[in-house]
């Protein structure tokens, strides 16, 4: 085997703890899809008969592909690309299960080109919250003001450089160099802030009402589009079917228990969503706003109650600086199964792969930047039913979160579940016995019939 592709389990660059992974595949789940998506899907679908069926949908859906996938990852050692030659090689079967790691790595290259967008969102929005501008502004002022970023093309691609600038030059420093001592750092900032966040809201008056409203189910108001909802995002939040668990877990050392970390890292990705919501709601209510906002309830209706509470623009200010860090350590994760195929398949240094596939994404997201401004009458594909109206920034994020991801998780669950030697397998896992047999049976079964309902509702 050539250098550029040896295993990573064979170079100094592992994982320096099973801490480290944990954080890093954390890092990775616990996103915008947490702290932007979650609580104003919450919202849309009634609260708490929908969390309840978002949990039941992390255990049969999320972790078991989660576990797989990181298993795949390990096993072969190396991209997602060459770990499924090699897997499926060393298997003996079909080469066309080979589409899994390219999927992952296209995946998690268009991803990221209008997954920063909303990065620069909250690195803008920093600024305006520390500056006050949010203070005893109406909600025409701050609409004004979210539509008036929209609309600047220049704006937006100054900030989408810095983003990404950040982002290429954290993973062009390696494992243990960039992507672990930057994880190691802002995944506990994230707590922090997060933390901070819901004690503020605590004391907002309508804590209570919060609680009740995420925690007492009313299944009255939970449509069955809801229940989709909710299966969907339990697959997207963990940042499953795009290549990253699978580029960090080729980094993963032999003794770590995988079943049990990824049971960690659930927990840990679910934690920070509920936490969002503790955090958002109360605002929410304190100020008579409607929860069912839609995408506008983190840089409109949030803003308009920071604007209006003691404190606000610390606050706020502390908010959107928790967003931005949740951008960018999931940013990183998205850039690294590219950087691991230009490595490998190119025979290029890390640090020219980072600047490579990070200026490549740059460039993609100059027409997500474009979709609000200058190109928002522009539809690609408008000639195909299924993609009428859908500008590059809607194209990109209908492409990805309802068809790749979708499709990587499935065939991920098949690979595993059906296509792999049972020899070593529980072994690779971390499971015995009859918790074993009840996690195959969930990963044959039930994991692909709820991925493939979510796939076929979101193409209809």
């Amino acid at each position: 085997m050539s250098q550029s592709t040896q295993s990573h389990q064979q170079a100094d660059n592992l994982w320096s703890s099973r801490m480290a992974f944990i954080l890093a595949a954390a890092g990775s789940a616990v996103g915008l899809g947490n702290i932007w998506k979650f609580p104003y899907i919450t919202g849309e679908n009634g609260g708490g008969a929908f969390v309840l069926v978002y949990l039941a949908c992390i255990f049969l859906i999320g972790i078991p592909v989660l576990i797989a996938e990181t298993m795949i990852g390990r096993r072969g050692g190396q991209s997602p690309v060459a770990t499924m030659r090699t897997l499926t090689q060393s298997e003996g079967v079909s080469r066309g299960w080979r589409v899994i790691g390219w999927n992952g790595v296209i995946a998690s290259f268009l991803v990221l080109s209008f997954y920063a967008l909303i990065g620069v969102w909250a690195l803008v929005y920093i600024g305006k919250a520390a500056s006050g501008l949010f203070t005893g502004a109406d909600a025409e002022t701050i609409g004004g003001q979210f539509g008036g970023l929209l609309a600047n093309p220049w704006e937006l691609l100054l900030w989408h450089s810095v983003f990404m600038m950040i982002v290429v030059v954290i993973v062009g420093r390696g494992i243990r160099s960039g992507l672990e001592k930057a994880v190691n750092m802002l995944m506990p900032l994230l707590f922090l802030l997060l933390v901070v966040m819901v004690i503020y809201a605590m004391n907002s008056g309508s804590f209570g009402r919060a609680v009740s409203f995420m925690f007492s189910p009313d299944f009255s108001k939970l449509s069955t589009a809801g229940v989709l909802t909710a299966l969907g995002h339990a697959a997207f939040t963990l940042s499953i079917g795009i290549g990253v668990l699978m580029a960090y877990g080729s980094y993963l050392p032999k003794d770590v228990n995988i079943a049990r970390t990824a049971m960690t890292i659930a927990v840990l990705d679910t934690s920070v969503a509920l936490l969002a919501g503790l955090a958002i709601f109360p605002l929410v209510f304190a100020n008579g706003l409607e929860p069912g906002t839609g995408p506008g309830l983190i840089f409109v209706t949030l803003p308009l109650a920071f604007g209006q509470m003691s404190g606000g623009a610390l606050f706020g200010t502390l908010f959107f600086a928790l967003l931005l860090v949740a951008a960018i350590t999931s940013a990183i994760s998205m850039l690294e199964p590219v950087v691991e195929w230009l490595e490998e398949h190119k025979g290029v240094s890390r640090a020219k792969s980072a600047l490579g596939g990070g200026l490549a994404i740059w460039f993609i997201g100059i027409g997500t930047v474009l979709s609000f401004n200058v190109w928002e009458d522009l539809h690609p594909l408008g000639f195909i039913t299924l993609f009428e109206g859908k500008t590059v920034f809607d194209l990109l994020d209908f492409l990805v979160s309802n068809l790749m991801m979708p499709l990587g998780g499935l065939t991920i669950a098949l690979f595993a579940g059906w296509a792999m030697k049972r020899q070593g397998l529980a072994a690779d896992i971390g499971l015995q016995g009859g918790a074993y047999r009840a996690f195959m049976l969930v990963l044959r079964y039930l994991t692909p019939a709820g991925i493939t309902v979510v796939f076929l509702y979101n193409l209809i």
